[in-house]
């Protein structure tokens, strides 16, 4: 008989301490598809997009209102 081991809540699994589920993001389009979704889902941009897609995506994503969990990550600007 298997126990019941260390699995987490059924009500929070699987969500970032943002109360939002992670939804992997390519491209702006991808961006379009968490429109109607930006409550329950965050954009995770992929670790292969370039740093110019990416400040398209993110700039994409602030138009729409939908959060990015990782807006920083390879985006370099002038200080």
């Amino acid at each position: 008989m298997p126990s019941i081991g260390y699995g987490s809540n059924k009500k929070t699994r699987h969500l970032t301490p943002s109360g939002h589920k992670a939804f992997l993001v390519h491209n702006t389009r991808d961006v379009d598809l968490l429109l109607m979704h930006n409550k329950t889902f965050a954009a995770e941009i992929g670790h292969a997009v370039s740093s110019r897609k990416r400040i398209e995506i993110i700039a994409k994503a602030k138009d729409l209102g939908v959060k990015v969990t990782n807006p920083k990550a390879r985006v370099t600007t002038e200080a």
